[in-house]
C-alpha cells in the first residue's frame, strides 16, 4: 500500500514523500492514521537531526517518519494478533517503548511508523509490549491528546509523601490536600486543572496562577469554580502580577498552613523558588516544565528539606498505564482536554510547523494527515471565514463549543476538508 508521509533526512530537512509500504509480515499491523498533534519533541529531534539520542545515524539514507502523538485505525492485522486486534479498531500508541533497552521509538526512529503519515506498518514490538492501545472514544483528536494527556497523568501520579516516622513513600497528590499550579493557564497546564478536578483522587483546594488576565479567564472559563465545587474541589484563579508578595497571597489561601503539592509549569528560576516558598510539611514540589539550558538553576531551601521534608520530583512523560488512563478519562467524558488544541492543519502544513514550532503561540497543532489544509488558528477561523465559507462553518461550530474544537468540528473537517 501507499503511503504520504513527512520523513525526515537531516538537520531540519523534512520532506513529504509518496512511496510502497512493505507488505506486513505475520507479527506486525498496517494502520490508517488519521489525526497527530506535533509536539516539542518533533521539533527537537528535527532540529538536531541524528544527533538526537532517539533519530538513527543514517537518516539520509534511510529516512524516518517524523509524528508520536497520534489515532487512527487498523486496516490489516498479522496472523499473530488476529485474536487481540480487528480490523476498523481505533488506536493510539505509547512511542517510549524501551524496547530491549534501545531508546527507539515511533516518530523518531522508523522507517515504516510515525504520526504524520497517512498509512504505517505498526511493527511487532509495539504490540509485544503493550503499546498498542485500543482506542472506544468517538474523536479521534482526543485519541491523538492521549500522549501529552498522560504526561499530565504521570506528574500526578509521580507526587508522594510520607508520613512521620515513616520512611515509605506513598504515592500521588495528598487527597483532600492543597495543590498550587504556578504558571497554570497553558495548554499543559489546563490539562492539570482538568486532571485534578475529575481524577478519583482529588485535592480539597487547587490555586492556579498566571500574570495574565485574560489567560486565567479564559481558563476559568473552560474549568469553572462553580464546576469544581460540584466535584468537591474549591478551584482559585490567582493573578499574582497584581499581588506586592505573591507568595504571601498564595500562602493565605491554606490559612499559611502551605501547599502539600506544586507544579511548576514554565522553567522559570524565580517560579520554582516561589513553588518553594510555599510548600507546607512534607510538600512535593513538581518541576513540570522541562527547560531548554543544560545549566537551568533556582534556589532551594535546604532548612524546609531537612526540617520540614520538603522534596521535589521531575517528569518527563506518562507512561503506558498512565496513557490507558488518559483513553479511558476521554472515553468516559471525565477528561476533555480540547483546550490544549490552539491550530488544525493538514500533512501539507507539518513541516514548515515543526521547524518554526518555538516561534508558533498557542498550544497544541493538530494535524489531519488525508486532508490539505494551512496551518490555521481556531482564533482565525473567523476572520478566514470572511473569504472560505469552509472555514466560515468550523468558526459557527467552534463557537457553539466554547471556542474548542470537537467531535463535531473534526466530522465536519473530514468530510469537506479537499484530499490530498
Amino acid at each position: 500500500m501507499k503511503t504520504r508521509a513527512v520523513r525526515l533526512y537531516g538537520k531540519n530537512d523534512l520532506r513529504i514523500e509518496e512511496f510502497e509500504l512493505p507488505a506486513i509480515k505475520d507479527d506486525e499491523i498496517l494502520a490508517k492514521i488519521v489525526t497527530n498533534s506535533v509536539c516539542m519533541s518533533d521539533h527537537k529531534a528535527v532540529e538536531q537531526g541524528s544527533d538526537h539520542k532517539r533519530v538513527p545515524k543514517d537518516i539520509d539514507k534511510n529516512p524516518v517518519i517524523l509524528g508520536h502523538e497520534f489515532c487512527g485505525e487498523i486496516v490489516e492485522v498479522g496472523k499473530k494478533w488476529k485474536n487481540q486486534f480487528k480490523v476498523g479498531n481505533k488506536f493510539s500508541i505509547q512511542p517510549a517503548l524501551n524496547y530491549k533497552g534501545s531508546l527507539d521509538a515511533p516518530g523518531y526512529s522508523y522507517q515504516y511508523i510515525g504520526g504524520d503519515a497517512t498509512y504505517i506498518v505498526i511493527p511487532s514490538e509495539v504490540m509485544e509490549l503493550n503499546c498498542l492501545l485500543p482506542y472506544k472514544g468517538e474523536a479521534f483528536f482526543l485519541g491523538s491528546l492521549a500522549e501529552p494527556v498522560s504526561c499530565i497523568v504521570g506528574t500526578y501520579h509521580a507526587m508522594y509523601h510520607t508520613k512521620n516516622g515513616s520512611y515509605v513513600h506513598h504515592m500521588g497528590i495528598k487527597e483532600g490536600g492543597n495543590v498550587a499550579i504556578l504558571a497554570g493557564v497553558g495548554p499543559m497546564g489546563l490539562g492539570a486543572i482538568d486532571y485534578a478536578i475529575h481524577a478519583d483522587r482529588k485535592p480539597g483546594l487547587v490555586v492556579v496562577t498566571d500574570i495574565d488576565e485574560a489567560r486565567l479567564k479564559r481558563a476559568a472559563s473552560l474549568y469553572s469554580v462553580e464546576e469544581a465545587a460540584k466535584e468537591g474541589v474549591r478551584l482559585v484563579y490567582l493573578n499574582t502580577k497584581e499581588s506586592v508578595h505573591p507568595a504571601q497571597a498564595l500562602l493565605e489561601l491554606t490559612h499559611n498552613v502551605g501547599y502539600d503539592d506544586v507544579f511548576v509549569m514554565a522553567p522559570v528560576a524565580p517560579l520554582v523558588e516561589q513553588a518553594d516558598t510555599i510548600l507546607g510539611r512534607d510538600g512535593c514540589l513538581n518541576f513540570f516544565a522541562g527547560p531548554n539550558r543544560t545549566d537551568f538553576k533556582a534556589t532551594i531551601n535546604f532548612y524546609n528539606v531537612h526540617y520540614a521534608s520538603t522534596h521535589i520530583v521531575g517528569t518527563s512523560g506518562g507512561n503506558t498505564e498512565d496513557m490507558s488512563e488518559s483513553l479511558t478519562m476521554m472515553e468516559q467524558g471525565k477528561l476533555n482536554p480540547s483546550s490544549m488544541i490552539t491550530h488544525i492543519g493538514g500533512l501539507d502544513a507539518v513541516p514548515e510547523t515543526v521547524i518554526n514550532l518555538p516561534s508558533i503561540p498557542g498550544g497544541k497543532k493538530l494535524m489531519y494527515t488525508h486532508y490539505t489544509l494551512p496551518l490555521t488558528a481556531i482564533a482565525d477561523f473567523e476572520e478566514k471565514g470572511k473569504k472560505d465559507p469552509f472555514f466560515k462553518v468550523l468558526d459557527e461550530i467552534t463557537k457553539r463549543h466554547n471556542g474548542l474544537w470537537s467531535l463535531e468540528a473534526e466530522q465536519y473537517l473530514m468530510k469537506h476538508a479537499p484530499k490530498h
